[in-house]
Order: C-alpha cells, then sequence, then structure tokens
C-alpha cells in the first residue's frame, strides 16, 4: 500500500484567517493524506522551507487579504517556487477572495486555484484525483473578459479535476459522499436547447444534463409521417435527426463536461436506445416497465406487447453495461394509486431489471407524489421501497438512490415554489441519496430556461451542503418505522397474489408480460387515474388519509391490502 502523500499549508504574508486552509486540510485527511499545517501568517519562506523538510508533494496556501498586498506575496512565492531546486515537483494549491484568486491563476504556477465560490464536491473531487495522481493538472488562464458571460463565469475560476470522459459511476465516485445533481432540460428548439446546454454546463453547477424531447420525437422520431407539426416543440426539444442530437452532445463539452442522457422513446424503443447510446453517449436508460402504451396514452402498444418490448430494451443496456432505471412506482402513484401498489411496484421493476442482467440499477424515489403526502409518510414509503429493492443486491447487482421532488408539488407561485425545492431536497437526502434529480422551481408556472435551471441547482446544493455533515435518522421516528414496516408487509402480500395469477408452468409470473398484465386487468395493480382504462381495471379508490393514499371501501373507510385482495380475488372467474 502506498504511503500517503503530504500537504504542507498555511495562511501567507500577514493573513491571518485560517478557516479556510484548516477546512481544506480536513478535507484532504478524508481522503488519505497526510497534513501539516504550519498556521497563520506565515512568511513565504518558512513555508517552503517546511515544504521541503517535510518532502511534501502538496504546498497549499491560503490569502485573503487585498490584492494589491496579494500581488506581492505570489511573485514572491513564485520566484521562490520557480528556482529553488529543492521545490521542483511540488503541486502548489492557492485559496482565497475573488480577486486574489484571479491573481494566482495569473500567477501560472499553481495547480489548483479555489476561490470560495466551489462547492464542495469540487474540491473533494480535486483531492480524490490528487491523492492518487503524480501528474499536475495545468491551472486554468486567466479569465477572458472579452468572453460571453456565461463563459466568463465558468473560466473565472478553476474547477478542479477533469471531469471529461468519466462514466456516470466514475463521476458518482469522484463526488461522493457530494451527491450528483441532475436536471431535465429541453426547450423548443434545438439551437435554443445547445445554446441553453452549454450555458448551464458553463455555470458547472449539474453532471447531467437529461433532454426532454418533445412528444412528436418521442413517440414518432423513427415514422416521421405520424408527427404532428402543430406540435413540433410542445413539451421539450423537437429532435428530428440524428445530428439534433449530435448538436446537443457537442453544446456540452464545456464546463464541467455534464453527462448527457435523454427519455426513452414511447415507441421504437429499442431503436431510440441505440440511437441514444450512438449520439450522446446516454449516460444511463429510463425505461418503465408497464407504461409509455394505451394505460397512460403514450403509445397505442398494446400492455403484453409493450411490457414485452420494455424487457427486451433493458436486456439490450444490460448487455452493455449501461445503468437503467426502471422508471416506474411513481407513475403509479401520480395516477393517486395506492402507496402499497407504488411499493409493490418498485419492487416489480427492480426485480425485473436484476432478472434481464442490470448490473447497475438506479432507483429513482419521486417524493411528494401525491402532492399532499407527508413528510413523514413520504419518508415511510421511500424506506420501504428501499429495503424492498436493496434486498435483491448483490454483487452483480447494485442499487444506486435517485431522489427528486414532486413535480405536481410544485405551486406556480416562484417564491413559494423556491420553497418547496428548498424542502424536497432536504427531505430526499435523508435517503442518503448518490443522485439528486434537481426540478426546477419555475415547472409549476412554466419550464426553466437555462437561468432557472442554474438557480434551481444552486438552491439544491446549498440544502446538500447544509446536510451533508449529518440528518436526524428518519428511521427513528416511530411513526416512520410501523408504516415502513407495514407498507413491506403489504406489499409482499401484493406481490406474493400476483405471482398467483399465473397459470402453471410460468417459470418466473414476475418477470412474465402475460402475468404482469392480468395484475392490472384484474385490479391488482390499479389507480383512480385508470378508471375506464381499456387495458386496467379503474376501481380503486383512493384517499389522502393522514398524509398517506390509501385504498378505502364504498364508505371511505381505508381497506387492508389483505382486504382489497380478497376483493379482488373473489371477482376472478
Amino acid at each position: 500500500m502506498a504511503a500517503p502523500k503530504t500537504i504542507v499549508a498555511a495562511a501567507i504574508g500577514d493573513c491571518v484567517h485560517v478557516a479556510g486552509v484548516i477546512g481544506f486540510l480536513r478535507l484532504a485527511e478524508e481522503q488519505g493524506f497526510r497534513t501539516v499545517f504550519l498556521g497563520p501568517a506565515v512568511p513565504v519562506d518558512k513555508l517552503c522551507d517546511a515544504a521541503i523538510e517535510t518532502d511534501a508533494e502538496f504546498v497549499a496556501t491560503g490569502y485573503r487579504l487585498g490584492p494589491v498586498a496579494g500581488r506581492q506575496i505570489l511573485l514572491q512565492l513564485k520566484k521562490r517556487a520557480e528556482t529553488d531546486p529543492a521545490l521542483a515537483g511540488r503541486r502548489w494549491v492557492f485559496g482565497g477572495t475573488p480577486p486574489v484568486a484571479a491573481l494566482a491563476r495569473e500567477a501560472g504556477f499553481f495547480e489548483a486555484v479555489f476561490s470560495g465560490e466551489e462547492d464542495l464536491d469540487e474540491v473533494i473531487g480535486y483531492l480524490k484525483e490528487a491523492a492518487h495522481s503524480d501528474v499536475a493538472t495545468l491551472a486554468l488562464p486567466a479569465a477572458d473578459t472579452t468572453a460571453p458571460t456565461a463563459a466568463r463565469v465558468a473560466s473565472a475560476r478553476h474547477r478542479p479535476g477533469d471531469l471529461a470522459g468519466l462514466s456516470l459511476l466514475e463521476r458518482m465516485a469522484r463526488k461522493s459522499p457530494y451527491p450528483l445533481l441532475r436536471h431535465h432540460f429541453g426547450r423548443p428548439t434545438v439551437a435554443e436547447t445547445a445554446d441553453g446546454i452549454r450555458r448551464i454546463a458553463e455555470a458547472g453547477v449539474l453532471d447531467v444534463i437529461s433532454i426532454g424531447p418533445d412528444q412528436n420525437a418521442q413517440e414518432s422520431f423513427f415514422r416521421p409521417e405520424d408527427q404532428d407539426p402543430t406540435q413540433d416543440g410542445a413539451g421539450g426539444v423537437p429532435i428530428r435527426t440524428e445530428e439534433d442530437l449530435r448538436t446537443l452532445h457537442a453544446a456540452a463539452q464545456a464546463g464541467n463536461y455534464p453527462l448527457l442522457r435523454c427519455y426513452s422513446g414511447t415507441r421504437d424503443l429499442l431503436e431510440m436506445a441505440r440511437l441514444l447510446a450512438d449520439t450522446i453517449g446516454n449516460a444511463w436508460a429510463a425505461v418503465p416497465l408497464f407504461w409509455y402504451n394505451v394505460l397512460d396514452g403514450r403509445s397505442e402498444r398494446p400492455l403484453v406487447a409493450s411490457i414485452a418490448e420494455n424487457q427486451a430494451v433493458i436486456r439490450w443496456h444490460a448487455e452493455r453495461v449501461i445503468p437503467v432505471e426502471v422508471n416506474e412506482a411513481h407513475h403509479w402513484s401520480l395516477r393517486d394509486a395506492p402507496d402499497v401498489v407504488a411499493v409493490a411496484a418498485a419492487y416489480l421493476a427492480a426485480y425485473n431489471a436484476k432478472a434481464l442482467g442490470v448490473r447497475d440499477y438506479i432507483a429513482q424515489f419521486m417524493l411528494n407524489t401525491p402532492p399532499r403526502t407527508s413528510a413523514r409518510m413520504d419518508l415511510a414509503k421511500m424506506l420501504a421501497k428501499i429495503d424492498l429493492i436493496e434486498s435483491l443486491a448483490g454483487p452483480w447487482f447494485h442499487v444506486y438512490r435517485q431522489v427528486r421532488a414532486g413535480l405536481s408539488s410544485f405551486p406556480p407561485d416562484l417564491d413559494l415554489a423556491k420553497g418547496q425545492l428548498a424542502y424536497a431536497t432536504s427531505l430526499g437526502m435523508a435517503l442518503r441519496p448518490h443522485i439528486v434529480h434537481v426540478v426546477g422551481y419555475s415547472e409549476g408556472h412554466h419550464a426553466a430556461g437555462p437561468d432557472e435551471v442554474i438557480e434551481s441547482c444552486k438552491i439544491a446544493r446549498g440544502v446538500i451542503r447544509s446536510t451533508l455533515d449529518g440528518l436526524p435518522d428518519p428511521a427513528a421516528d416511530p411513526a416512520v418505522q410501523e408504516v415502513r414496516w407495514q407498507l413491506k408487509q403489504e406489499a409482499g402480500l401484493l406481490i406474493e397474489a400476483i405471482k398467483g395469477l399465473a397459470p402453471s408452468g410460468v417459470a418466473d409470473p414476475l418477470t412474465d408480460p402475460e402475468t404482469l398484465a392480468r395484475a392490472v386487468a384484474l385490479g391488482y395493480l390499479d389507480a383512480p387515474h385508470l378508471k375506464g382504462n381499456p387495458a386496467a381495471a379503474g376501481r380503486v379508490v383512493t384517499r389522502m388519509i393522514d398524509g398517506a393514499c390509501a385504498a378505502v371501501d364504498a364508505d371511505g373507510r381505508p381497506m387492508p391490502e389483505e382486504e382489497r385482495l380478497r376483493g379482488l380475488s373473489s371477482r376472478r372467474p
């Protein structure tokens, strides 16, 4: 095992402000560095001598006074660093106020420059890379004051560590314990979307941009004769050609190089999967199990055939070791299904992913859905889902948690919506996510533009930064624990009942399209919004009771799942 690398650090010159230096060294220790702190107001020569004496690979300097005196200190440091042979090969890091940080970049010998405008994930990412790398990263050039505003903001501070080319899992590991941030984005034209992606990338606040195509693209990309020109750009970007996708990918090659992913098609899903992998390097696939068909009206695919096709698409990604999200459970909750149905659906989605060979599974947990769900019941429902999903985890099936706010929970009042975003992010952090899917605060009023995406990500980042040092354990709340246990037990009853719908000879009922479709047709998996749907029962009635979405009988009384299943069984032919 290699010996830990050493960082020697101090506030230099007349600067006595050491909080930033100490904070940096604490983060460095967490990444395995040996640290040597010299204190405040350390002369340049004393710092350099200490670097030689300790044989430190890294020298970190802090300076938070004015730029006039700061320039002289930096020039003195640069002269010693570049002329003393004993300092050759050292890697230099600077932290200070933005004006002095700009001077440090101009000095040209610092590997990383921090101005306090970065978030923790950038600092942690740099230290993780530095701990395992012997190659110095060149500092960025000074900011170009003639560049457009967004580009100037991006170049005005160094984003340590090159994120270009990292896969989803590599990026996740690089930023841990800070979760990745994802945001949906799509404007009415390809040009406007590309421009927005570039601005978001340059802002460096987002790790994954989810391209949102319009419905014409999702349903009829490969069938242009079926597209309705009057609906171009409705609900997202009107992607019409392979080149459109390559244009969007090129726009993301800036700033912090965010990964791209895109919604799957609602028809011709396998063809769309190949296209997205080839053009944007789809960071992960999001494929439903029961949806994008006659159930939700997003295509005319029959239910049984669509389940089989969705499974084929999941298997296709699994064979190429592309992470998969089966965006399933929240589709039921969006239609006011009982919470127990949503929990069971979350398990069915993960079970199918594992059975189809997926190795890296993105489990999405949509909070605040239905909108009147209480925080206590929300956590209980999500924890029940996590328990069931992660019971499947093992050496060949890894589960990554992704949390998000429920879209329908956002009010049209933009100030109130910002509060909702902060609340949902804080609630989601209690689930210890690997990914936070940020929902733009403006979505209850209008689709987010690039400025609103950037602002929303900053709101989320502010919440995340405040929660990383630890939140109270939600499972410690007895009420959460009770509902969590109850939902797991009732979901288990529902899953067993679905297994019982399979005819003899079916090897695995939970992956059998006919059996799964039968569960929907008979009402085992049901939601009030499916009433009148030819593929579903649509008989269940639900009410929000004490912050939970429960099935109720004709008198409005909550029904335990055992009672609901007994009633369904009595109706079976």
